[in-house]
């Protein structure tokens, strides 16, 4: 499948592609770009030809996608991001994390695979499911007003300390 990936490196390496598997760029050809730095996701995640998005489940990154079409794979990483998934993928019914491999506890190309596959089938019950709940909760974000009271509110809070 075709992708974009834009990656921190690791500790200790200085460029992404030194951190990549051998081969990995040969194999892939045309078909995807690795991209080491700063991206503006937002733009990203907006455009029509992006259908799914593979997220660390950093906060930032969720509400992000969230307001997007992009369907959601999770494979957080550590902290927040586990918490956040388990909501993401259980509680909400958004996305689907990504399995971790039985004997190490990382995740599988298989496991990334089958989390991609599950939210991307159009007629499959998993993608049924998680599109029509994400809809939902980006109609709910999107909503005109969403934040109005609580910036009126804090507005008047200001003008009572002027007063």
């Amino acid at each position: 499948m075709p992708f974009f990936a834009a990656l921190k490196p690791p500790l200790g390496v200085e460029k992404i592609e030194q951190a990549l598997p051998e081969g990995f760029q040969e194999r892939t050809g045309e078909r995807g770009v690795v991209h080491g730095g700063w991206v503006q996701q937002p733009l990203i995640l907006a455009h029509p030809s992006v259908g799914c998005n593979v997220t660390h489940c950093g906060y930032g990154s969720l509400l992000e996608a969230l307001v997007t079409e992009c369907e959601l794979v999770l494979m957080p990483q550590y902290g927040d991001q586990i918490i956040n998934s388990r909501l993401m993928s259980g509680d909400l019914e958004v996305g689907v994390e990504v399995e971790m491999g039985e004997e190490d506890g990382l995740f599988t190309r298989e496991g990334v695979c089958k989390a991609i596959r599950l939210v991307m089938e159009v007629d499959g019950e998993v993608g049924k499911k998680v599109r029509a709940n994400h809809g939902k909760w980006r109609e709910f974000l999107l909503s005109k007003n969403l934040d109005s009271p609580y910036i009126d509110g804090f507005i008047q809070k200001l003008q009572g300390l002027l007063q």
